[in-house]
């Protein structure tokens, strides 16, 4: 079982590593670092487990914050919607992305940042990526094109950026961290 002891947290190199592909079909090792993010998500979801484990829940993991230089991570969130969304994401590729932008007005946190950043992070406000889905419960893995707005769009923005070596603060304009240029509109929960 994975907790937040077991996140690689910022300092460490493989956080700024490209990582690799994932061999298709996956391995069985592959498969179980999956199925580690995709519960230690759905744990985070379970007040009585974070307590008990001293556990800081999130919605996105990627396997380079588990020490893992490999193109996958999960994603378990509620959208503005309060529309629930849960994948496991192998080799994924942003094909296409809107001009206009969004962003969180409460800045963004990661598991592997322990330090405050505060400012804005614009990301494309839709998004469209080729990948792989593996679903866990019948070990199946399906080839698709995601289409993603708003806060999922975010999401998987920043869950991305760990496939590069990147992380949310590098975004942060260093001079004025909270302008918000005319094409970005903030994420709104209704």
């Amino acid at each position: 079982m994975l907790l937040y002891k077991d996140i690689v947290k910022d300092g460490n190199e493989v956080l700024r590593l490209k990582a690799n592909d994932v061999l298709i079909p996956l391995s069985n090792e592959d498969k179980q670092t999956l199925k580690d993010m995709h519960e230690y998500l759905a744990n985070g979801y379970d007040e009585e487990f974070v307590k008990k484990h001293d556990l800081r829940p999130g919605v996105g993991i990627a396997a380079p914050q588990l020490g893992i230089s490999k193109k996958m991570f999960a994603i378990m969130a509620y959208d503005e919607y309060g529309d629930f969304h849960d994948y496991c994401i192998i080799n994924p590729k942003i094909i296409s992305h809107s001009l206009e932008l969004t962003y969180l007005e409460t800045g963004e946190g990661c598991l592997s940042v322990e330090d405050n950043h505060r400012g804005y992070i614009h990301r494309y406000k839709r998004i469209k990526a080729n990948c792989f889905l593996y679903d866990i419960n019948k070990d199946e893995i399906t080839k698709c094109v995601l289409s993603l707005k708003g806060y999922l769009a975010i999401v998987f923005q920043h869950e991305y950026d760990h496939l590069f070596g990147t992380l949310f603060f590098d975004h942060i304009d260093k001079i004025n961290p909270f302008f918000v240029p005319e094409n970005s509109k903030p994420v709104s929960f209704e």
